[in-house]
């Protein structure tokens, strides 16, 4: 078995950026879903599930950790990293409420201006993460922006089985994982719980729990008119009335991933 692929989201339910390698902490990757737009008034965040535009906005990461926003028909927009105590908002993201730093009234009209929607943009620095959701991982365990946990797995053979059934290819990007790994069989991953890539280990806390966000072409936003990939999937994935698919990982300690390398499993 191998990596065969690392993705990260810089700005939650933003464009993917593929990569050739990338260190991980107890974030996950690095700067992945470090970013986030909010509601102005109420600062909840917007994802593509109400939001679909949101898939087409590209985020790139400069060395200091700010970035450059590309959207169709806007121009580029610098946004450098805010000051971690500075111009603190007030957001939440499912039932978590935290204070994170502002990214500043530039950045907040330009993304306004795209969605037609008074937003923010809001970043989270490394002190101000949250804790993962009740009952899973540990209390040094930390989630910046994703819905609940540092890294999603996916193998490649789950996704091949997944389309074998639906009788058309589906793009892995609908899953939006971080790590895909091949040379596993179909949803080997359900069994895990530790792995080894390289000299990092991972742990497998739960399943990742599938939404209509999965109905989203990653290209162009649309949704597919039969709600697959979900409707499939709710035929041989539904436990409990959730619908699975892919594994959700913490990290244990600091290290680095590269496309290619050999995954091992411990437990």
């Amino acid at each position: 078995m191998f990596l065969s692929a690392l993705y990260r989201y810089p700005v939650k339910s933003g464009q993917a950026q593929s990569l050739v390698e990338s260190r991980l902490d107890a974030l996950g990757l690095e700067g992945d879903r470090r970013w986030m737009v909010v509601e102005q008034d109420s600062g909840r965040f917007l994802t593509q599930r109400a939001w679909p535009q949101l898939g087409r906005l590209k985020a790139i990461e400069d060395d200091q950790g700010g970035l450059m926003l590309e959207a169709p028909g806007m121009p580029l927009l610098h946004v450098p990293v805010p000051a971690p105590d500075d111009a603190l908002r007030g957001v939440t993201i499912w039932r978590d409420t935290l204070r994170v730093p502002d990214a500043g009234d530039a950045a907040a009209q330009w993304l306004s201006r795209w969605l037609e929607k008074p937003v923010r943009l809001v970043h989270c620095p490394r002190q101000r993460a949250r804790l993962l959701p009740s009952g899973y991982g540990l209390d040094t365990d930390r989630a910046a922006f994703p819905d609940g946990f540092p890294v999603l797995l996916i193998g490649q053979a789950s996704l091949d089985e997944l389309n074998r059934r639906i009788g058309r290819p589906m793009q892995m990007l609908r899953f939006r994982p971080n790590l895909v790994v091949e040379g596993a069989a179909p949803f080997a991953e359900d069994g895990w719980t530790r792995i080894r890539i390289g000299a990092l280990t991972l742990r497998v806390l739960k399943p990742s729990v599938r939404c209509i966000f999965t109905t989203l072409d990653p290209d162009t936003g649309e949704r597919s008119p039969d709600r697959e990939p979900l409707t499939t999937l709710k035929r041989f994935r539904e436990r409990d009335g959730d619908v699975l698919f892919g594994q959700n990982l913490a990290v244990d300690g600091r290290g680095r991933l590269e496309v290619g390398m050999p995954v091992e499993i411990l437990d």
